[in-house]
C-alpha cells in the first residue's frame, strides 16, 4: 500500500470510529480482517495515522472547520505530524486509493488557520465539557497539559529486580536502544518513533520476566508506597497484577502481597505474570460469591493499595480515542466506587499502618477532593506530606511534584515526562 493509500484507509477507520462509538483498536481489528492484502507494517501505519488524528481531534475540526472523518484526518496531517499543504495535497491526488484532491476551502484552511485565538479545550486536544475540570486542575496551563496528554507517548519498562539489576536489563535489551528512565530508579525508556512499538513479547528479557511494560508515573507509584521486606500488604484493585508484582519486587518476595479485584476476570492474567517474574509472595484473592475471602486480613495491613478506577485522563497519551468516548456520567460512575473503595479499605489497615491512594486521572474530583472528603469522614487517618512520601520511598526528589490543590503527589507529561497520576499516602493513628 501506499501512503496516500494509508490515509484513504484510515479515513475509512475514523468514520467507523465515529458511526459505531467503539475503540479503535477494534475498528482497526474489522478493518485488517476485512482487507487482509494489508501487511503488518501498512497495518501499523494505518493505525499511527488513526491514532495521530484521535490525539489531534479537536484541533484538527477547528482547523479544518468540519468535523467529518475526512477533516479530521487533513486536520491532523498538519497538526500531528506537521506536514505542509502541498504535501498533503499531493497524497490527496484520487489515483489508485488515494483521497480525493482538496478542496479549494480545504486548501485555504491548511494553508492560513490559526489555533491563537483557539480555546483551551481546542489548543489541548481535550473534550469541551471538561474544560473547567482541567482549568480546575491546571489553571493556565490548562492547554499546555492537554497537549502533553495528546502527544505520543515512549515505551517505559520496569526491570523486575526479582531477576536482574537495570544496567543487566540495558544491556539485554541493547538492540532496542533503551536509556534510563529519569526519575524511576527500576526502569528503562524506549521513546516512540511514528510507527508501531517494538514487538516486546517476542523478546527473550520479556519471556524470562526481566522486564515488564510499565509507565514511568506507575512504576514511581509503587515505588511511592514504600512496601518493605516482610509486610502485609493488600492490593485492593489488583486487576492484572502490575503493581502487586512492582510491589513484591520491592518487598524482595519476603512478607505478603495479596492481590484481590471485585471482578474476579480482570485478575486472570495475574497468574501467569506471576510465573513469568518469579513473585512468590503474592497471594490472589478472587471473589467467591458471598463469601468474604478478606476477612482474615481485618486490621492486620501494613499497606493497603486502592489502584482506584478511574476516568483514565492521565492516560491519554496510551489511549487517545478513550477521551472522545468518556462522559460526565462516566465519572460521575468513577467518584462514587472511589468513594466506595476508601471506605472500604479502612476496615484493613492495622494501627499505625498506611493506605496508598493511586489514581491516573489528572481531575481533583478524582484525586484531592477525595482524599479531602475521606480525611473529614476518617479523623484516625492523616495525609502524609509530599516530602514525607517522596522521603520515604527514598526518592525525595519527587517532593518537587507535590500537588497544589493539597495533599500526594501530581505527575503528568507536561511537568514529570510520563503519564497523568496522582499518590497519596495515609497514615492511620
Amino acid at each position: 500500500m501506499t501512503p496516500a493509500a494509508h490515509i484513504s484507509a484510515a479515513i475509512e477507520v475514523l468514520d467507523d470510529v465515529a458511526k459505531r462509538r467503539r475503540p479503535a483498536a477494534e475498528a482497526l481489528k474489522d478493518w485488517g480482517i476485512a482487507h487482509r492484502f494489508a501487511g503488518s507494517k501498512d497495518r501499523a501505519a494505518i493505525a499511527s495515522l488513526v491514532f495521530d488524528a484521535l490525539r489531534k481531534r479537536a484541533s484538527a475540526i477547528y482547523v479544518m472547520g468540519a468535523d467529518d472523518p475526512r477533516a479530521i484526518m487533513l486536520g491532523a496531517l498538519r497538526e500531528a505530524r506537521g506536514q505542509g499543504v502541498e504535501a498533503i495535497a499531493a497524497f490527496c491526488s484520487a489515483a489508485g486509493h488515494a483521497p480525493a484532491p482538496l478542496s479549494g476551502d480545504e486548501r485555504e484552511r491548511l494553508e492560513t488557520a490559526s489555533l491563537n485565538a483557539a480555546p483551551d479545550h481546542v489548543r489541548g486536544d481535550y473534550p469541551e465539557w471538561l474544560a473547567s475540570h482541567f482549568e480546575a486542575a491546571f489553571g493556565a496551563r490548562a492547554a499546555e497539559e492537554g497537549a502533553a496528554l495528546a502527544a505520543r507517548a515512549p515505551v517505559d519498562l520496569r526491570v523486575n529486580i526479582l531477576k536482574c539489576s537495570r544496567e543487566q536489563a540495558l544491556e539485554k535489551l541493547a538492540h532496542l536502544s533503551p536509556a534510563s528512565t529519569p526519575l524511576s530508579p527500576i526502569g528503562l525508556r524506549i521513546e516512540a518513533g511514528q510507527g508501531r512499538g517494538p514487538a516486546l513479547t517476542a523478546e527473550t528479557a520479556y519471556v524470562k520476566g526481566l522486564v515488564e511494560p510499565q509507565d514511568e508515573a506507575s512504576q514511581l507509584a509503587a515505588l511511592l508506597c514504600a512496601a518493605g521486606p516482610g509486610e502485609q500488604v493488600l492490593d485492593l484493585c489488583a486487576g492484572g497484577g502490575g503493581k502487586a508484582l512492582a510491589l513484591a519486587g520491592q518487598m524482595h518476595n519476603r512478607g505478603q502481597v495479596y492481590a484481590y479485584d471485585a471482578d474476579g476476570r480482570r485478575l486472570m492474567p495475574i497468574h501467569e505474570r506471576l510465573e513469568r517474574a518469579g513473585a512468590r509472595n503474592i497471594q490472589v484473592r478472587a471473589p467467591r460469591g458471598k463469601v468474604d475471602v478478606l476477612a482474615d486480613l481485618e486490621a492486620r495491613c501494613d499497606l493497603v493499595l486502592i489502584d482506584a478506577p478511574c476516568t483514565g485522563v492521565g492516560a491519554w497519551r496510551r489511549h487517545p480515542d478513550a477521551k472522545w468516548r468518556l462522559a460526565p456520567g462516566a465519572l460521575e460512575r468513577r467518584l462514587k466506587e472511589q468513594r466506595e473503595l476508601l471506605a472500604m479499605a479502612v476496615r484493613f489497615v492495622k494501627p499505625g499502618g498506611r493506605l496508598a491512594y493511586v489514581t491516573c486521572s489528572a481531575l481533583r474530583e478524582e484525586n484531592e477532593d477525595q482524599i479531602a472528603a475521606f480525611l473529614a469522614a476518617n479523623p484516625d487517618f492523616a495525609a502524609r506530606s509530599a516530602a514525607e512520601i517522596a522521603e520515604g520511598a527514598g526518592l525525595p526528589d519527587l517532593a518537587r511534584f507535590a500537588s497544589p490543590h493539597g495533599p500526594g503527589i501530581r505527575l503528568s507529561p507536561a511537568t514529570s515526562g510520563t503519564d497523568g497520576f496522582y499518590v497519596c499516602v495515609l497514615a492511620k493513628r
